[in-house]
């Protein structure tokens, strides 16, 4: 963070055989797996891989996961700017309990996640025979799909924003209102372009966890090829089948869009570090 100086320990010889063991277990978990995800991939030369990739299960599942992002990241985006705002920026009666919620599917299980909504829209669930009745088909559908994205995702933008806000405080907002600007105004032009980089950094991570997310959208999929398999459903299915060209070529697709979201957030943290470094405080 500017304006602050940050100190170091020396000690040569501790910290190369420190730096050396990271390099190492780094490499072992981190390296060496994603290497062997693209040479798998690429293992029977460029026709095989664009043939998986090509595949009409395979183009469906990269569709299916592009929607289910598409409408749980921009959701949770909302709901993590409201939430943050209301825990920074007042104080009210259940403020510990709603930052529990928040914080609660980090400690949950991914296929608990996805198990809440079977047994609240699944045919033997709560609201199952109503659904039946009218012909609503939420589990085993795409809407199951982002339901259980939602729920695994929505901490991220949550978090990343609260300590930053809290930072900040209240006083320019204060001054806004005091000088008649609406709450619509004052939060457009003031406190929204005072959090736009974390913001942005946070829907990074969520959006990355949420084409990634394996354990809560298998619960509720059904597994059905090419309607309800995302691209992690699509890895395991060809993966069982023993196509593994195809399921390293479809892994190699979530694999680069890691590193895409690995390389945005460094660019973010690289340049907009003093807004971040709240965060990181927390």
């Amino acid at each position: 963070m500017s304006g602050q100086r940050t100190s170091s320990i020396r000690l040569p010889g501790l910290s190369i055989l420190l730096v050396l063991a990271s390099a190492l277990v780094m490499g072992m978990l981190v390296l060496l797996p994603l290497f062997e995800v693209f040479r798998g991939a690429f293992e029977k030369g460029i026709g095989p891989y664009l043939a998986a990739v090509r595949e009409p299960d395979a183009l469906s599942a990269i569709r299916l996961t592009l929607l289910v992002a598409a409408i749980a990241v921009p959701l949770n985006a909302a709901f993590g700017v409201a939430a943050a705002w209301c825990i920074a920026k007042f104080e009210f009666r259940g403020k510990s309990a709603l930052l529990t919620m928040i914080d609660l599917p980090f400690s949950m299980s991914p296929v608990v996640s996805g198990l809440v909504w079977v047994l609240l829209f699944g045919a033997q669930g709560w609201f199952g025979t109503w659904l039946i009745d009218h012909d609503v088909k939420i589990i085993f559908a795409t809407t199951g799909l982002v339901l259980a994205t939602i729920l695994v995702t929505f901490p991220f933008v949550a978090r990343e924003l609260i300590p930053l806000m809290q930072d900040q405080g209240a006083d320019e907002e204060s001054a806004a209102l005091t000088l008649g600007a609406s709450g619509f105004t004052t939060f457009f032009r003031i406190t929204l372009p005072n959090i736009r980089w974390a913001l942005l950094y946070g829907v990074l991570l969520c959006n990355a966890r949420a084409m990634g997310e394996f354990g809560a959208v298998s619960v509720v999929s059904g597994h059905i090829r090419g309607l309800t398999t995302t691209l992690p459903l699509h890895v395991e299915v060809l993966y069982n089948d023993y196509d593994f060209v195809g399921a390293f070529a479809t892994a190699s697709l979530l694999a680069s869009l890691g590193l895409i979201t690995l390389v945005l957030k460094t660019g973010l943290e690289w340049r907009h570090a003093g807004e971040l470094s709240a965060n990181r405080r927390h």
